[in-house]
């Protein structure tokens, strides 16, 4: 069994709204072969509280606007570390960075086949890691000129 053409029409949408409010590490499994309940996650991360939110509101805005679709069931608004939104067809989880690294959800999607997004949703990859250095060396600068 595969992600049917609905699941991946609304990937596809969520991971491009998530991408242009600058999440990090934008990524989607078909999880239709493990799964009864859902065809398909993506995962999504950013640094800090109001920008997870500002992408679930511009995701949760884009499919409702675009494709007639609204969640189900939203979760995690209240600490914005992790929301997931579901939509029955997919599964929307972002996360802020901390909990996208200590969850690795990842891990337990390994094995399942990745799904093509759109170039700017790519284009994504790597920039939690590259946040996380940046924000590192910040500190340190700021930490060696307080000595």
């Amino acid at each position: 069994m595969t992600a049917t053409d609905r699941s991946l029409e609304l990937i596809t949408t969520a991971a491009q709204a998530a991408a242009d409010k600058l999440a990090h590490d934008v990524i989607a499994y078909d999880v239709s072969d493990v799964l009864s309940i859902t065809d398909a996650f993506l995962l999504a991360s950013a640094p800090n509280d109001r920008q997870v939110k500002s992408i679930v509101d511009e995701i949760e805005e884009r499919l409702q606007k675009e494709l007639g679709a609204k969640p189900v069931r939203r979760e995690g608004d209240r600490d914005a570390r992790w929301i997931l939104l579901d939509y029955v067809d997919i599964v929307v989880h972002v996360q802020h960075s901390e909990e996208r690294v200590f969850y690795a959800l990842e891990r337990l999607w390994k094995d399942c086949p990745e799904l093509e997004l759109p170039a700017d949703a790519k284009a994504t990859r790597g920039k939690g890691a590259e946040h996380a250095k940046t924000r590192s060396d910040e500190d340190a600068e700021e930490f060696g000129e307080l000595r």
